[in-house]
């Protein structure tokens, strides 16, 4: 990990950019960590739509994690960003629009094709990440994960023993083979569903809840669009990694 800029945003928020071999990230800790009193670590998932695009709805993450005293980071997805495309991804995409200006249903075989191929790319990266991110002095467990495409989240959660708790966003496509590893997993997870959200197939986020293994686990739904979830909604995800992280 080889950090590339450092700047404080505010009185209680540090911002560092770094690089990971050729993945790009971002780390937010709080101004009072170190090493005697390290923070616990949120990783930020993110639809594919780029950092630079994301940044102003992952520094508003950040900094309610920091005002909990959680350090938080994120990383570029595959594909995304600055980062060389994948073509089998891209075509894939492509197709999934075409069904839904047809008004066609997105097919297994398109979702499997526009997925899975993230998910087996990322989960390493992230792993990787993690590695690095907890070898800082500052920085401690345990980890939470936090929203992002929900399949990443689920196989993260699954194959890393240190994550100990997940806020999932539901409201993208999942893989039949991420179904799987849903019943696998035992972490505590708080779901976060918008019930009108017009890119989800709401049925298949409420049988994906249901296949979840997880002793512990919340769906917190409301009513709106993708980009509409509450504020409350986000102080009740905020509590839950509390109550998990501290």
């Amino acid at each position: 990990m080889q950090f590339t800029s450092e700047q404080r945003l505010d009185g209680n928020l540090i911002e560092r950019e770094f690089t990971l071999g050729d993945v790009p990230g971002i780390l937010w800790t709080p101004a009072a960590v170190s090493a005697s009193a390290p923070a616990p670590l949120i990783l930020l998932g993110h639809p594919p739509l780029g950092l630079r695009g994301m940044y102003p709805r992952l520094v508003a993450r950040a900094r309610q994690a920091a005002a909990d005293g959680f350090a938080s980071a994120t990383i570029e997805l595959p594909g995304s960003g600055d980062r060389p495309r994948l073509p089998d991804v891209e075509q894939a995409r492509a197709g999934m629009r075409r069904a839904i200006e047809a008004g066609e249903p997105v097919g297994d075989e398109i979702v499997d094709a526009l997925v899975l191929p993230l998910v087996d790319r990322a989960v390493p990266e992230w792993r990787t990440a993690l590695d690095s991110l907890l070898a800082l002095p500052e920085i401690g467990g345990p980890v939470g994960y936090s929203g992002g495409v929900i399949s990443i989240g689920i196989r993260l959660a699954l194959v890393e023993p240190r994550i100990a708790a997940a806020v999932l966003f539901a409201g993208s496509f999942v893989p039949r083979a991420v179904f799987q590893d849903a019943r696998q997993l035992t972490v505590p997870l708080h779901v976060l569903l918008q019930w009108d959200d017009e890119g989800n197939d709401r049925q298949a986020s409420l049988d994906l809840f249901d296949a979840f293994g997880s002793e512990e686990k919340t769906l917190h739904a409301n009513m709106g669009g993708h980009t509409g979830v509450p504020q409350f909604a986000g102080d009740a995800a905020a509590q839950f990694f509390t109550r998990h992280l501290r």
